[in-house]
């Protein structure tokens, strides 16, 4: 079993920044991938990072490349998401999620699932 626990959501104008982490508690293993996904009011979930635990790769959604980043202390059992260039189409609450990685990670259905951060952008 893995919990993930979320923080670092809050209030932002547009084009200012945020730092969301994610800490994972429990077992998690070398194949397994750590990442964020997003749900807007009345919009469904979307994925928006991931990156593996081993190796390190990453992979973005279109909308944010560019503008967020995406790193893991593996020492710390800890995902960050580092976004930038915020928009107020950003807002949504951001899940952590985890699970093993396999192709097409990002349109699936990952084990674990943080509570939730809500983010929001004011214009």
């Amino acid at each position: 079993q893995v919990q993930l626990v979320e923080s670092g959501g809050g209030l932002v104008q547009a084009g200012g920044s945020l730092r969301l982490s994610c800490a994972a508690s429990g077992r998690t293993f070398i194949n397994y991938a750590m990442g964020w996904f997003r749900q807007a009011p009345g919009k469904e979930r979307e994925f928006v990072a991931y990156t593996r635990l081993f190796g390190g790769s990453t992979y973005y959604a279109a909308s944010v490349k560019g503008r967020f980043t995406i790193s893991r202390d593996n020492a710390k059992n800890t995902v960050y998401l580092q976004m930038n260039s915020l928009k107020p189409e950003d807002t949504a609450v951001y899940y952590c999620a985890t699970g093993r990685w396999r192709t097409g990670w990002e349109q699936s259905e990952p084990d674990y699932w943080g509570q939730g951060t809500q983010v929001t952008v004011s214009s």
